[in-house]
Parts: structure tokens; C-alpha cells; sequence
């Protein structure tokens, strides 16, 4: 099985931006996570992460044919793109949405997902757990399909 796991702005500034929030741990150590946890689970996953709307829209699409799921934190594009959600209904490969933090409890702009549309589900408030959580979900609905 192989999963495509994507991440939006600002995710490579882990340990850096608000720590308090998103953690202390950085980007590199997500990814050593992601890859621990992924092998743990008998995974094969390729991380992408981008600041950038269209490069993000671009990775989705070219998912379609490679990867059996899309695990992705859309972070800030959560909110504002309607543009990776019509990418994800395009290419309707299973995908899980994860956040770092618990975004039910934070600004009011925060409540709407566009991206968590096109999802079978959405992990939130675990921090890099959720990721595991993800994939693991993935496994167990890829699977059973």
C-alpha cells in the first residue's frame, strides 16, 4: 500500500511557529515520525510539503494511478481552498485530513474545511500521533474496500 502524505504552509516551520500550539518538535522530526510509523505499519509513504495552493492542487493530482490514499494537512488552505478540495473529488483516492492541533477549539474562521469535504476523515488535536492515526485509518478502509 502506498499513501501520499501532503502538507500545507507553514508545516516546515514546526518547532518554530507558535510552539505552543503546533509543539516544539520540528519538520525533519514529523518526517522521521511519518516514516517510523508508516514502516511500523507496513506503509510505503512519500511525503510532500508546500507554501504553495497550486503546487499542492498539482501533487494531488499527479496522486491518481500512484497512490492507494492521501493522507493531508492542509493547514492554512484548510479554511480557504476550494481548489484542493475540487482536486481531491477529482482524483477520488480515500483521503484523511489531519491538523496538529484541535481546530474545533480555535477562531471562529478556523470551523469551516473545505479540504475535510473530500475526506473519509478527519484527525485533529493529536499532534504527530494524528498522522499515525491517519494512516493506520487508511490501511484498515483501503483493506476492507
Amino acid at each position: 500500500m502506498k499513501l501520499l502524505i501532503i502538507n500545507g504552509p507553514n508545516l516546515n516551520l514546526l518547532g518554530v511557529r507558535e510552539p505552543d500550539i503546533y509543539g516544539k518538535q520540528d519538520y525533519r522530526t514529523l518526517l522521521d515520525f511519518i516514516a517510523q510509523s508508516a514502516n511500523e505499519l507496513g506503509i510505503e509513504a512519500d511525503c510532500f510539503q508546500s507554501n504553495h495552493e497550486g503546487d499542492i492542487v498539482d501533487k494531488i493530482q499527479q496522486a491518481l494511478g500512484a497512490y492507494d490514499g492521501i493522507v493531508i494537512n492542509p493547514a492554512a488552505y484548510t479554511h480557504t481552498s476550494v481548489a484542493i478540495l475540487d482536486a481531491l473529488k477529482a482524483v477520488a483516492l480515500p483521503a484523511v485530513e489531519v491538523h496538529l492541533s484541535d481546530i474545533s477549539q480555535r477562531e471562529s474562521f478556523r470551523q469551516v474545511s473545505y479540504a475535510g469535504m473530500a475526506c473519509i476523515k478527519t484527525v485533529k488535536g493529536l499532534g504527530f500521533e494524528g498522522y499515525r492515526e491517519a494512516m493506520r485509518f487508511l490501511k484498515s478502509y483501503i483493506n476492507k474496500a
